[in-house]
């Protein structure tokens, strides 16, 4: 354990990510009257989103995409462009006077000791931080996580993910793999297809509940329907999928087997929404195939036994969280690596320690945002008014700082 630091009686609440969640979490701190600092490991603000692909418009209206105390200008357009979103980021900060210190890495967070004003202790490359309380939101994004494929080194194309991909033009004249048919997956796919790619394939391991992006209100209806069974809910959607698009599935793509309801509870994915994709299916100029199983020097195996020679291979496989170097010795992440407790929830044995931006509701991941924060300023407002009590740590010891403790509802 390092050296505790002096008692501070105005630890400041440390927020970790300057991305949409650490912001609006740090806004609506401050209007509560909360000292809160962010810190950021990039140069910027919204570095996450400023590397995404040149072409990236937001999937939301910007009514369920704006943070809270500050709309999306109304000349952004119904679907917000990647660098006005950046933009709309960076005008949040100056609107609300947020503290942001960037460049500024944390390495990892741990309980600091009884006796001390701040209850956690904030390691970051330029030194120990203390906190009163701590809100993680580096996001779901933080990692891009390439399948270890059999065989995968062995390639002699061009192998990368889809967080490097920037622009269509490097690969005109070229034979493009896609995997993954997420909504990353098929936007790629289709404006590599539409901007003179030779040929362009999709690997698919499960068909995706693909909607309409002409309609806005698939995310009200989930709001509305959340009350409902999970079943009668795959039920409603399973309609507007057959009306709004087409069957897929003489083209290689079958429709899924998954309501699109069940699916984002179980497995915390969202449907595609269509950009040009379907037209881009149906028109053979991208050509759906089997999942990837493995890669043999320039071919790529596919799980049906076709092999596949491309010139690149684009994986739109996701992200990790990567939670674990900073928090994974406290006893607050799953089996899988993920928050035991978000938003307003703070594990019992870790008060005043939050996570925001670690789900992916159907209702919006930057309209959670604003739901976080809000829960979150609320749930740090209430703990405070509440006397302190002695909390027992894991491994039996107390717990630190003289901030009050508490578990801090949702």
């Amino acid at each position: 354990m390092p050296p505790t630091p002096q008692r501070d009686f105005s630890a400041p609440t440390i927020v970790i990510g300057a991305g949409p969640h650490g912001l609006a979490a740090a806004a609506l701190l401050n209007r509560s009257g909360e000292p809160t600092v962010i810190l950021e490991r990039s140069d910027r603000v919204g570095a996450s989103w400023a590397q995404r692909y040149d072409h990236l418009r937001l999937h939301t209206t910007p009514g369920t995409s704006q943070l809270p105390g500050l709309p999306i200008p109304r000349q952004a357009g119904p679907w917000v462009s990647r660098d006005d979103y950046v933009r709309y980021l960076e005008d949040y900060v100056a609107h609300h006077r947020l503290d942001v210190r960037v460049n500024t890495e944390v390495q990892r967070i741990e309980r600091a000791e009884p006796g001390s004003r701040a209850r956690w202790l904030v390691h970051s490359a330029d030194g120990l931080v203390p906190a009163g309380a701590v809100v993680v939101a580096t996001g779901r994004c933080r990692t891009p996580d390439t399948p270890r494929w059999p065989g995968r080194s062995t390639f002699t194309g061009t192998l990368l993910h889809s967080a490097h991909y920037r622009s269509p033009a490097p690969y005109r004249g070229r034979d493009v793999l896609v995997v993954g048919a997420g909504n990353s997956g098929t936007e790629i796919a289709s404006v590599l297809a539409g901007a003179g790619a030779e040929r362009v394939r999709i690997s698919v391991r499960t068909s995706p509940n693909i909607l309409p992006r002409s309609s806005a209100r698939w995310h009200a209806a989930g709001r509305l329907t959340e009350v409902l069974p999970l079943a009668w809910r795959d039920r409603t959607s399973l309609l507007t999928q057959r009306l709004a698009v087409p069957d897929l599935t003489s083209r290689g793509l079958p429709r899924p087997r998954t309501g699109l309801y069940t699916r984002n509870v179980r497995e915390g994915v969202n449907p595609v929404l269509d950009h040009g994709f379907v037209d881009a299916v149906l028109s053979g100029r991208v050509e759906p195939v089997a999942a990837v199983q493995a890669f043999d020097g320039p071919d790529v195996v596919l799980a049906d036994g076709t092999r596949l020679r491309p010139d690149t291979v684009i994986a739109a496989t996701g992200f990790r969280s990567d939670l674990h170097d900073l928090v994974g010795t406290l006893g607050v992440l799953d089996d899988a690596g993920q928050p035991l407790a978000v938003g307003g929830q703070s594990h019992p044995t870790a008060p005043r320690l939050y996570f925001t931006g670690y789900t992916n509701p159907l209702t919006g991941v930057l309209r959670q945002a604003g739901i976080e924060a809000r829960a979150i300023a609320h749930a740090l407002r209430r703990e405070k008014a509440r006397p302190a009590l002695p909390l027992p740590q894991p491994g039996g010891r107390r717990a630190a700082g003289a901030l009050d403790n508490g578990h801090a509802p949702g």
